[in-house]
């Protein structure tokens, strides 16, 4: 492991602890955890009747971490980065008591306030205000420390219009927005926040960046988790660079992000295609490429370029929606597209799909993208119930060249992307997926 200049702390200084930590969750047949439900078994038996039992002899074990073992000190701001898969998400998990470690122990000093998806720890049929009061009984807070909070959260939220409405008919951007203010506002002495300000607007964006540089301030625990650097350069001092679940940084910020773009470039010379491995039991992206004119992520400037997804839906549903966006190397996003029906020409609309495999293709005839690599970040949400489901980063590595072509400057996109560009959806096709 590679590391800057962060030593074993003493006790009285310590926020979080980690000693040999490790997370194993077992692919293949026996991917149920440790039971069934009754109710699993009685609908697999009707589902399935011939079906044999899954052998245990033929389940893999998946390491999601492991053996981490790091040090935080109190007022600390400290970011997590690494590509999909890395353990990200599951160290968080565990920090946040909402899975259980394999092997290795955490020690939390202080109560823990975390954020780790849209509407997490949120009722559907409960009112904004009741949520509000319910989180802060969650963290632990007595019913008049969280009315002495209550205006300073509606106010950061800037939902007071909705606050008696029940948050199943909120967009995502205002679940964002209240999920953070509770997070943030609750005073917990450790906030835990991954990937989930890329819902809210650029404005939003800035603003819980400045809140959390705030809280870290006051001497409170920040541990962040981003795929933009330019959030981590801003928020935080040190880092913990994640790979393959173990950790291969801790150290400066600077210094990580160095080590993190090293990973992204060795992953850029290879990786123009994904696949999900394991895939998640929800609904997500099952396959993904991008189609250049060379092999190997390579493509010539100027030839037509095409995103090609496979997503995999768990039940049937009119209202899914995708979109993405291409990165450049500073994690910008310079290009910005969703799904549009191509005979209906509406937005986000697939039509009613049922429980299955589904190919749509995005083609650029005249792609203006300048020379250099290039990543893609997914979107997969559902619009009725206004939830994320899957947020993909860092996927279909691909680089750009120009020999000695002219290039001309084009029409900038305001706020999303660096490039306006002539698109293709193809229609939704059922696919057959080979596992």
């Amino acid at each position: 492991m590679l590391t800057g200049c962060r030593k074993a702390l003493p006790m009285n200084d310590l926020a979080i602890r980690v000693r040999g930590l490790g997370k194993q969750y077992r692919i293949g047949g026996g991917n149920r955890g440790p039971y069934r439900s009754l109710r699993e078994a009685i609908s697999d038996t009707f589902r399935f009747p011939f079906r044999r039992r899954p052998n245990p002899d033929e389940e893999t074990s998946f390491w999601a971490l492991n053996n981490v073992s790091f040090d935080i000190r109190r007022g600390e701001a400290v970011g997590v980065i690494g590509r999909n898969g890395a353990g990200k998400s599951t160290l968080l998990k565990i920090l946040s008591r909402i899975t259980e470690p394999t092997t290795g122990r955490v020690e939390l000093y202080g109560r823990v306030g975390s954020l780790l998806e849209v509407g997490t720890g949120f009722h559907p049929e409960l009112t904004g205000r009741e949520n509000i009061f319910l989180n802060g009984a969650i963290l632990g807070m007595r019913r008049s420390e969280i009315a002495r909070k209550f205006d300073e959260i509606v106010a950061f939220a800037e939902i007071e219009r909705f606050l008696d409405t029940p948050v199943r008919f909120y967009s995502s951007g205002m679940y964002m927005r209240l999920a953070f203010a509770v997070a943030a506002h609750l005073e917990p002495e450790i906030l835990i926040v991954d990937e989930v300000l890329a819902v809210g607007d650029s404005g939003f964006q800035k603003k819980c960046l400045g809140k959390m540089e705030n809280i870290a301030q006051h001497g409170r625990t920040v541990l962040f988790v981003s795929h933009s650097m330019q959030a981590i350069r801003r928020l935080t001092t040190s880092c913990l660079v994640l790979s393959s679940g173990e950790i291969v940084y801790d150290g400066p910020t600077a210094g990580a992000i160095r080590e993190y773009e090293r990973l992204q470039r060795l992953a850029t010379e290879t990786t123009s295609t994904y696949v999900a491995n394991p895939p998640p039991r929800h609904s997500h992206v099952a396959q993904a490429s991008v189609i250049t004119s060379g092999p190997y992520g390579q493509h010539e400037w100027g030839y037509p370029l095409t995103f090609r997804f496979i997503l995999h839906f768990t039940e049937p549903s009119r209202y899914f929606a995708f979109s993405f966006q291409v990165m450049d190397e500073q994690e910008r996003p310079v290009l910005a597209c969703h799904y549009v029906n191509p005979v209906t020409k509406a937005d986000y609309e697939f039509g009613p799909l049922e429980e299955g495999n589904y190919q749509i293709e995005c083609h650029l005839p005249h792609p203006r993208l300048y020379m250099g690599r290039y990543t893609v970040t997914t979107w997969l949400a559902n619009r009725r119930s206004n939830q994320l489901i899957e947020k993909l980063s860092g996927i279909l590595a691909f680089e750009v060249t120009m020999h000695e072509q002219p290039r001309a400057e084009y029409e900038r996109h305001p706020g999303d992307a660096a490039y306006v560009e002539d698109i293709v959806w193809s229609p939704v096709q059922p696919v057959e997926v080979s596992v």
